[in-house]
């Protein structure tokens, strides 16, 4: 049975990491995600192990639910690898977005991820130089682009050395958003989603066949 097929506060999880045996963190976020009802979980690395990702599947799922969510760790500064080939296959011209490209509109993207260094180090004087907000963009475009809002993300930073305490209190935060979906505060206070057009002559025509 579909998970949120008669639900319109139903969410898709997109959970990528490349090694859950290595994971703490974003392991016991998948699993509290799938004791939420009304959300659909999808662990890429398990469901795809050779990349070769079922794009008609994927646009039905989250074609369905009203909230998408990307769960994984931040890997140079970015998403893991398979997570990026998902959105360059599933998120194509004339579905996602641009002319006709409106299966999105009006939904909501959440980040949901982990960091190895403190929060101290995502600043100017920091290794990593720039404030944690600094490497948004590229998600904040992406929803964008599709015409859905994007969420206050949820971040836990130096993942690896959170105590047990906080590592289940992070988990409970987020299982509790799942569930009280979208009566969020915050969500009140952001804008309408916007709306874009990128003309067909922008993007690469599409290969002959003979």
């Amino acid at each position: 049975m579909d998970e949120f097929a008669n639900s319109a506060r139903g969410a898709y999880v997109l959970a990528a990491h490349p090694n859950w045996r290595e994971s703490r963190v974003n392991r016991l976020l998948l699993q509290r995600a799938r004791g939420v009802a009304g959300v659909k979980v999808q662990d890429l690395y398990a469901r795809y192990p050779d990349y070769d990702i079922d794009v008609a599947a994927e646009q039905a799922n989250t074609g369905a639910a009203q909230l998408l969510v990307l769960l994984h760790p931040v890997q140079w500064y970015s998403m893991p690898a398979l997570l990026k080939l998902w959105l360059d296959e599933v998120l194509s011209y004339g579905w996602a977005y641009g002319r006709a490209g409106t299966a999105l509109h009006g939904k909501d993207l959440w980040l949901v991820a982990t960091t190895g260094g403190p929060e101290a180090s995502y600043h100017p004087q920091g290794y990593n130089r720039y404030f944690f907000d600094a490497f948004l963009p590229p998600y904040e475009q992406t929803a964008a682009l599709c015409g859905m809002r994007f969420l206050p993300p949820l971040v836990l930073h130096a993942a690896h050395r959170a105590s047990h305490e906080e590592v289940e209190a992070h988990a409970e935060v987020f299982r509790d958003r799942l569930a009280t979906y979208p009566d969020w505060p915050e969500i009140a206070e952001l804008g309408a989603c916007p709306i874009t057009d990128v003309p067909a002559t922008d993007r690469p025509a599409p290969p002959a066949h003979d």
